[in-house]
């Protein structure tokens, strides 16, 4: 069955190449040319990922993402002409599962909407082999199942991909994976000497889990090498 990818794109050249290359890729697409058109189809739960850009007439890609996450727990990828932190740590804060930046090339594109569309599946339980065991650790609570986090008998909330890399780390105490490591297990692709992704995802966690974000006692930056969770 052909998979349904929304395009949210005000610029034609760049809209029609992505819609080209997913297209050969045997995925079925749709364009929106704004925000609001963006949001109304993205709402429709017609589609199963979402290739959304930050610069859009009428309501910005950040918008629509924040509006989007409140409903629906689909893939979103935003995509940006800019590189600057800022950019990134929003949408990815917002609930963006990825971003690219532009320009990019076409194959890119579709091998990250490959491994999101794979990993949407297994976390909906289409061949999933993952543990599902709950996790607690001096405070932090994991349930896998419900995909609720706690933090001392307090709920907090995660983005999908937060929640998939706190809970892959606490699964493996003690253990140092570089960031190139983290982006290939929980991304499901080679990170390409991209790994902002994972740093931002780091920086939201222990913004939301730790009473220190500076001082963590659950995630530990090791300089060089990547990071571990401490048990």
């Amino acid at each position: 069955m052909q998979r349904t990818i929304l395009i949210v794109e005000d610029e034609p050249s760049i809209a029609e190449l992505q819609r080209d290359y997913l297209e050969m890729n045997g995925y079925r697409t749709e364009i929106a040319v704004d925000g609001e058109q963006g949001l109304e189809l993205s709402l429709s739960g017609k589609f199963e990922l979402i290739v959304l850009d930050v610069m859009l007439p009428k309501l910005n890609g950040f918008e629509v993402c924040k509006k989007i996450r409140d409903v629906l727990d689909i893939p979103i990828l935003m995509v940006t002409a800019r590189r600057e932190d800022i950019d990134i740590v929003r949408g990815l804060g917002l609930g963006a599962d990825d971003y690219m930046t532009k320009p990019f090339k076409p194959a890119e594109l579709v091998a990250r909407v490959k491994a999101h569309l794979s990993r949407y599946d297994r976390l909906k339980g289409s061949g999933s082999g993952s543990s599902t065991t709950e996790l607690e650790i001096r405070g932090l609570r994991l349930n896998p199942d419900s995909r609720r986090a706690f933090v001392r008998d307090e709920e907090v909330t995660l983005t999908t991909k937060e929640f998939d890399l706190l809970y892959f780390l606490a699964q493996h105490p003690n253990h140092v994976f570089s960031k190139d490591q983290l982006f290939e297990r929980l991304w499901g692709i080679d990170s390409l000497g991209d790994t902002q992704t994972v740093t931002v995802h780091i920086r939201k966690l222990r913004e939301k889990i730790e009473e220190d974000s500076a001082n963590p006692v659950y995630i530990e930056t090791l300089w060089g090498a990547g990071y571990r969770f401490r048990p």
